[in-house]
């Protein structure tokens, strides 16, 4: 099986056009016509990464989000984004990025995130569709049984194993409709609200957009990294079941750096 092959099959399942327009996701580096010897599956890619990828005898790293945002106009050791250019290149080792294009997939992150908290009856909203390709920035759906807001912000912080979740003041009624953007997501608190959603899940939001939501709807801020860490889930189901003699790692390195003291 090709590096190339496994590129195909995630670009079939979360197509590059559904990408926002100042993104970069695809392929990052590497020859894609080298056998893959395994993959390693991440959220993002730094020099540890690089080394567990060669510990594991994975030749192709593959991850959320992307190595390089912008053109680079030297390769030194100037910074980690080259150091880590400069050992895959000399480990034979390819790198691709599933990026907003998976956030906006069908089966995507976002979608991931509703499966841990066993939302039911999902669609997008923020639709993004490209050609014959649907996409959304965000998905919402219904939790199976109402729950209270102290008791819906317990269950967040056991199925993503947070110590806290950042809240606006706890809703007074019980919480139903949730909806979720993984990642940066609070452009789309508005958008939550207009749809009749009791809760917003996303992983960053600014300090001012806090304010004047009160009982309106339960903002849940869990981390960006918090948010997005079950991504590689779905890269390797995508590769079991459309390359399914590729040997698939999810990486035991923990890229967050946020720390909680």
């Amino acid at each position: 099986m090709k590096i190339k092959q496994v590129l195909n099959a995630l670009e079939q399942f979360a197509p590059l056009p559904l990408q926002e327009s100042w993104d970069n996701a695809g392929l990052q580096l590497g020859l894609t016509e080298a056998e893959v010897s395994g993959a390693l599956l991440c959220l993002d890619v730094n020099e540890a990464i690089v080394d567990e990828a060669i510990r594991r005898d994975c030749n192709l790293i593959i991850s959320h989000h992307p190595l390089l945002f912008h053109g680079l106009k030297q390769i030194s050791d100037g910074d980690y984004v080259q150091r880590v250019v400069i050992r895959a290149l000399k480990h034979d080792i390819a790198i691709i990025s599933m990026h907003t294009n998976m956030d906006n997939a069908k089966d995507g992150v976002n979608w991931k995130i509703a499966e841990k908290l066993g939302l039911q009856n999902c669609s997008f909203f923020a639709q993004k569709n490209v050609g014959d390709h649907e996409g959304g920035s965000g998905v919402v759906g219904l939790m199976p049984l109402p729950m209270a807001a102290h008791d819906f912000i317990q269950l967040l912080k056991e199925r993503f194993q947070v110590a806290c979740v950042q809240c606006n003041e706890l809703l007074t009624r019980p919480i139903s409709k949730v909806a979720i953007c993984g990642g940066a997501g609070d452009f789309l608190l508005n958008d939550a609200l207009s749809l009749g959603a009791d809760a917003f899940i996303t992983g960053e939001m600014h300090y001012h957009q806090y304010f004047g939501y009160e009982q309106r709807i339960q903002i849940c801020v869990i981390g960006h990294y918090q948010s997005e860490q079950y991504t590689a889930e779905v890269f390797r189901d995508i590769i079991q079941r459309e390359c399914p003699d590729v040997k698939v790692c999810i990486a035991e390195t923990n890229t967050n750096p946020i720390i909680y003291v």
